[in-house]
């Protein structure tokens, strides 16, 4: 009998005490949880404002606190009777913090080649930072010493004298100091030497080799310089020539196309300039 006038008293009052706010799935779930029966909670929300999750997240959720199918089919119902109504509205999830946008990755960019490097050639960069085709002198060749014959591949090995006209280059620059070299189409700036020239009664010379190999000690050696290049396009590399090679006369010879070992004298061309000091 007791519990007979508890349900009907929730059948008349709880109706009156949640119609003052709109119902949705927590008021739902707290009458589950404070132990509601089911007819009461339907009663609830046919004579209610309310509107219900019935996603399957909202549904999940009303199952485990014990949600008969007749009290979730009593939401899907009301959800239905509003929509003829007007709109559900239910509130928007809070936004996620927006994140900032990973920085691209870029490319580095090579330096630019110069307007002034247009054809094969050896080119300085002047004080004012512009560019100026290194002008090319004769060099006149001939045999030195003795052809070495490399017995494993039958390959002759050799080096040459080459000899310049005049004590002096006409450009002088101060180390370190930036060229670029414009090579032919198939070279490469490896097939270039850097050699550091001497002074003679006859004008300046130096000792290039031709094959490659001689032996440690000879000149060859002793007049050729290492250098590294830097591509700044096809077929046009940029070498800096350091100011610890110290002064003196020093040249670009190209590669020796024409030279022959066989030969005891041929001509060919170097690009000549003189190292006075440091900036």
């Amino acid at each position: 009998m007791r519990k007979r006038m508890l349900t009907l008293c929730f059948l008349f009052i709880c109706p009156m005490l949640v119609a003052q706010k709109q119902l949705d799935n927590n008021s739902i779930i707290t009458l589950l949880k404070a132990g509601i029966s089911e007819d009461v909670i339907i009663s609830t929300i046919n004579q209610s404002r309310g509107y219900y999750d019935t996603s399957t997240s909202g549904l999940i959720a009303l199952k485990r606190v014990g949600a008969s199918d007749k009290v979730v089919a009593a939401m899907v119902v009301k959800n239905a009777k509003n929509a003829s109504e007007k709109p559900v509205i239910f509130p928007a999830p809070p936004a996620e913090p927006a994140q900032a946008p990973r920085p691209l990755a870029v490319a580095p960019t090579p330096p630019p080649i110069p307007l002034e490097v247009d054809s094969i050639g050896v080119y300085y960069k002047t004080g004012s930072g512009s560019w100026q085709e290194v002008n090319a002198e004769v060099v006149n060749f001939k045999t030195g010493g003795v052809l070495k014959q490399i017995a494993t591949v039958g390959v002759i090995k050799g080096d040459l004298n080459g000899l310049v006209g005049g004590r002096k280059s006409h450009l002088d620059l101060h180390g370190p100091a930036t060229f670029i070299l414009y090579v032919p189409e198939g070279r490469s700036p490896g097939e270039y030497q850097l050699l550091r020239l001497h002074e003679t009664k006859e004008g300046r010379e130096f000792r290039s080799l031709t094959g490659g190999v001689v032996h440690v000690s000879g000149g060859a050696i002793r007049d050729r310089l290492d250098f590294t290049s830097k591509k700044l396009g096809p077929r046009v590399y940029q070498v800096v020539v350091p100011a610890e090679v110290g002064k003196g006369e020093y040249g670009f010879l190209p590669p020796l196309d024409t030279v022959s070992e066989k030969n005891m004298a041929s001509s060919g061309k170097i690009y000549t300039f003189s190292l006075i000091g440091a900036y």
